[in-house]
């Protein structure tokens, strides 16, 4: 277990990292719609390519920052049962859940999203707007995105089974609601 908690860690380091990197692709896309708005105005002046660097960059950080939102455990979840079981009994349902719903349903976008990045890349796809950008690059976060967060589900699962061990101590997050 020692090494399964060894390589989760590096797994939630490289996540982190990812999400760190995904913090400043917020400030690029705001520094590239004020860009846009700036020359629009100021210049008259705009192409379909500014809009579409940021759709790509919002898709980046989206993709790219599950798995940092998993790693932090600040995913969306239902507070119905959660809110009143043991921390013991959230580590088995985190853990059930990953194994029945996560990690199937990245494994499956994974299978699909590949071929759908690889006939873009081999097409060298554009998009059809005018002064439209490549297509590939964004399709090529698809698969990268599920597969970084199959990546952070495994090494959530590591981390909650180490727990339920008693290797380690691990404690949900589970903030109630504003009554």
């Amino acid at each position: 277990m020692s090494t399964l908690l060894r390589i989760s860690g590096m797994i939630d380091k490289l996540n982190e990292g990812i999400g760190k990197f995904c913090d400043y692709l917020i400030l690029l896309v705001c520094v590239i719609s004020a860009g846009n708005a700036i020359m629009r105005y100021a210049f008259n002046y705009s192409t379909n390519g500014f809009l579409e660097i940021q759709w790509y960059l919002f898709a980046t950080i989206v993709l790219l920052g599950a798995s940092y939102t998993l790693k932090r455990n600040e995913h969306v979840r239902v507070d119905v049962v959660y809110g009143i079981i043991s921390e013991r009994k959230r580590l088995w349902i985190d853990a059930v859940g990953m194994v029945i719903f996560l990690l199937p349903v990245t494994i499956f976008m994974i299978f699909l999203s590949v071929p759908f990045f690889w006939r873009a890349f081999q097409s060298n796809e554009i998009s059809m707007n005018a002064g439209g950008l490549l297509l590939w690059p964004v399709k090529a976060i698809l698969p990268l995105g599920f597969f970084l967060l199959t990546l952070q589900a495994i090494s959530e699962l590591i981390k909650r089974s180490a727990a339920l061990m008693g290797l380690i101590e691990l404690e949900t997050k589970y903030e109630k609601p504003l009554q």
